[in-house]
């Protein structure tokens, strides 16, 4: 084969997982934004109330990893069965999802009612503590909504559908911005409510976005041949247990790098309100930014899961390469936009001098977080187009909690860096698990692929 043609497919496969991604991209920023909204209005409220939000939303996402990272199972599930003409097969599957999706969403709004009363005993700055619980009491209704819509979400992204999670992503915009601001602010008659009406507001929203979605899916037309709610299906105890078979290793390996970026929010709310503020501002940009490898990344696991089902290898490393191009390029517009905006961007999120001052030199570490960050995610999402879950959950395992958090919390309180020492350890952490990820993908690939061929 020539090394022309060589160039050509590459820059095919780059055209193709573009394309695949772009709608997944505006999905995913959409759902970014709306904790960017969140902490705006929760920073110009004040400093106190963006540390509380910080932690309330850091205790209502670090369990909520689990559910959303088991239930895109669901997925691959759906994908499978509809390329092997099996589409009568979705909607029972569906059915058994909706079941799990409504226990692990039961189980978190008990976690929610219980966990605020751990904040005193695990050391929390005691000013931040009042506005924590309100939010989380708040937003806790909300949470068997969240998992609901997920399962939906799922559905369709397994049947190529995309338009929902975009359409349903941004219009929580529109609900959330607004009502968070009336609520939070007293404004329109409506008592000043602060951390807790941004937990009402986000908890109204999803329960808006999970009951429209429903009936998009109950009343349209596109889904209507798979007849998903012709009939009413009791919980099945093998239904639900090969979603979880499939679905939990991917669910724990998500979990372990999120549960980074979560807990180390909460060890820096030992420092107190400011410290918190100023990292919670980073923590949003860079997971703004993240938003963008993570659609990448799911479209290249849809293009090496293809080529890994007709045994070609080529195509396969083809895939993995054409969506690193991808990443590196927009991870690297995200660098620049951190490194030259990093004032600008802090003095958005508050007016306390203190906070931005602390903010606009982390997030040049969060500049520093973006290649590592956005590669390892790739990394993740080409392994589960191989089907390669269980290694890469052990990975994330070592790297996150093995080597981040322990040094991360060491440089901060041992040595005493404060917030740039937890930094230096979620860097330190994401570049080992891009070099370890990489590597398990060329030795997967090539005994995964050579074993189908």
């Amino acid at each position: 084969m020539s090394l022309k043609s060589v160039s050509r497919g590459s820059l095919s496969e780059i055209r193709a997982t573009a394309l695949l991604a772009l709608p997944l991209m505006v999905g995913h920023v959409c759902a970014g934004l709306i904790a960017f909204v969140d902490n705006l209005i929760a920073g110009n409220h004040g400093t106190d109330t963006l540390a509380a939000v910080t932690l309330g939303t850091a205790l209502l996402w670090l369990p909520m990893l689990v559910p959303i990272g088991t239930l895109i199972a669901l997925t691959a599930s759906v994908a499978r069965l509809q390329g092997a003409d099996r589409t009568h097969e979705i909607a029972p599957i569906f059915r058994q999802a909706l079941w799990l999706a409504l226990f692990m969403g039961l189980l978190m709004f008990a976690f929610l009612s219980l966990v605020p009363l751990l904040l005193a005993p695990a050391g929390i700055a005691e000013q931040m503590i009042p506005g924590a619980q309100a939010f989380l009491h708040a937003v806790r209704w909300g949470s068997p909504a969240l998992t609901l819509f997920f399962c939906m979400r799922y559905l369709c992204e397994g049947m190529h559908w995309m338009r929902p999670t975009m359409m349903f992503s941004f219009g929580g915009l529109w609900v959330l911005a607004p009502l968070g601001y009336v609520l939070t602010n007293g404004k329109l008659g409506f008592p000043e409510l602060g951390a807790q009406g941004l937990g009402i507001a986000s908890a109204v929203m999803m329960w808006l976005q999970a009951s429209l979605f429903a009936g998009y899916l109950w009343f349209g037309k596109r889904l209507a041949h798979l007849q998903l709610f012709a009939r009413f299906d009791l919980p099945s105890r093998s239904g639900i247990m090969n979603l979880l078979r499939t679905g939990m290793p991917i669910g724990i390996a998500i979990l372990m790098q999120g549960s980074l970026f979560i807990v180390t929010s909460l060890l820096i709310g030992r420092l107190g309100s400011t410290f918190l503020a100023a990292h919670q501002i980073a923590v949003n940009l860079a997971q703004l930014c993240f938003m963008i490898p993570v659609a990448v990344a799911e479209a290249t696991t849809v293009r090496v899961g293809h080529a890994s089902g007709r045994g070609d290898l080529q195509r396969v490393r083809q895939a993995a390469w054409a969506g690193c191009v991808i990443v590196l390029l927009t991870q690297s517009v995200s660098v620049v936009i951190l490194l030259l905006g990093n004032e600008a961007i802090a003095s958005l999120y508050s007016s306390d001098i203190a906070v931005t001052a602390l903010a606009s030199t982390l997030l040049l570490f969060a500049a520093a977080l973006q290649f590592p960050d956005g590669l390892q995610m790739l990394s993740a999402g080409a392994l589960r187009g191989l089907q390669d879950t269980r290694v890469p959950m052990w990975l994330a395992v070592f790297c996150y909690w093995g080597v981040g958090v322990p040094l991360g919390a060491g440089l901060a309180f041992g040595l005493e860096w404060g917030p740039q020492g937890i930094w230096t350890g979620l860097i330190t952490a994401l570049s080992l698990a891009t070099l370890l990820m990489g590597a398990r993908f060329i030795h997967s690939s090539r005994v995964r692929v050579t074993a189908i061929s």
